[in-house]
């Protein structure tokens, strides 16, 4: 186990004197170099499909700051789109999508056997970098979790509470659920296709699973990140999968066991001391700092990191933000969060 990658041993459970690190968005807008290749794509779902640029910045962070994992640049909407809804960005506002609200719609969508044939340059994506990264660094791939891909088809947007899926699940549960079935299902072919491509490390983002509560949260986060997850184990059994249900709170407790995955990821509204006695317990987290600190630095990011670090310190733990770096974030923060996990004994 000492000769695996760092990220690697996280997954199997090692506790590591210093955690591995990488950062959930780490190829985005926030590096001058991804703004470069962005624009030589023409746009960015043109830059998800151009394996050879995807490839560019999946490998820039990795180049810049020596992340311990990359994970692929792709986007969750791809498959709906590969379903055979029409997908757009409004420069500004963010995703488009055609909507599936109808048991009519959700019958006129592509079987999943069919989304290969918009997906395929992302499993060449996967494959330039199972061969470009250094030997050291792992390579993860991703999805969205049902539910929250389910919202953006729902909606055909973002929505601060995700209220018409939450409309569409309450007033006809047996087409939400027929939508929920048909992307677990085209999910779990997405992440098969990845791995065979070469990710060695698979991650299911629920960003909006913190709006499910109760019955529902275990209905339609806990279930599907159960099904992926039993699917994918029983083809590709020492493929760790990471699970991020965003905003769970307490239902972060007994995630991994209820699932199957090798480790949670934590956003930054849990108490890191919290989690090392409710879900730590259970393997390896993943998380959690607040990513606030990579635009405003100083004593209050390495303070921040290194209490996260402590929390963690008795356990397998991967360091990460709580959610994605924003835009607005300044390198030269990330290269302190770094060198602070790094240095910290």
């Amino acid at each position: 186990m000492t000769e695996a990658k760092k990220i690697m041993r996280a997954l199997a459970g090692e506790t590591q004197d210093v955690p591995p690190i990488w950062m959930m968005r780490q190829a985005g807008r926030y590096l001058p170099e991804y703004r470069a290749t962005r624009e030589k794509a023409g746009d960015f779902l043109s830059l998800c499909y151009n394996p050879e640029l995807a490839a560019e910045v999946t490998l820039q962070p990795i180049r810049r700051f020596g992340f311990d994992a990359a994970i692929l640049f792709a986007d969750i909407l791809l498959v709906p789109q590969a379903l055979g809804l029409d997908l757009w960005f409004v420069t500004g506002e963010g995703p488009r999508l055609s909507t599936a609200t109808t048991a009519a719609d959700v019958a006129k969508l592509k079987p999943v056997e069919a989304i290969h044939d918009t997906l395929s340059p992302v499993y060449e994506t996967v494959s330039i970098l199972s061969k470009e990264l250094p030997k050291d660094v792992t390579l993860i791939g991703f999805a969205g979790a049902p539910w929250t891909v389910a919202t953006y088809m729902i909606a055909g947007r973002g929505t601060p509470d995700q209220g018409p899926a939450h409309a569409l699940k309450d007033s006809d549960r047996a087409t939400f659920e027929a939508l929920l079935a048909r992307v677990t299902e085209a999910t779990i072919v997405y992440l098969s296709a990845q791995i065979d491509a070469g990710a060695e490390v698979v991650k299911i983002f629920d960003s909006w699973a913190g709006s499910l509560t109760g019955a529902d949260f275990e209905a339609y986060a806990v279930a599907p990140a159960r099904e992926i997850t039993a699917a994918l184990k029983a083809r590709y059994p020492h493929v760790p999968v990471i699970g991020f249900p965003r905003g769970a709170g307490e239902a972060y407790a007994g995630f991994a066991k209820t699932t199957g995955v090798d480790c949670v990821a934590l956003d930054q509204g849990v108490d890191p001391a919290w989690a090392a006695a409710h879900v730590q317990t259970d393997g390896c987290v993943q998380g959690n700092l607040a990513p606030e600190h990579m635009v405003t630095g100083g004593e209050a990011l390495v303070a921040e990191t290194q209490a996260i670090v402590r929390a963690f310190s008795g356990g397998p733990h991967i360091f990460n933000l709580g959610h994605g770096i924003t835009p607005d974030a300044d390198p030269d923060n990330v290269a302190l969060m770094i060198e602070t996990v790094r240095s910290f004994r």
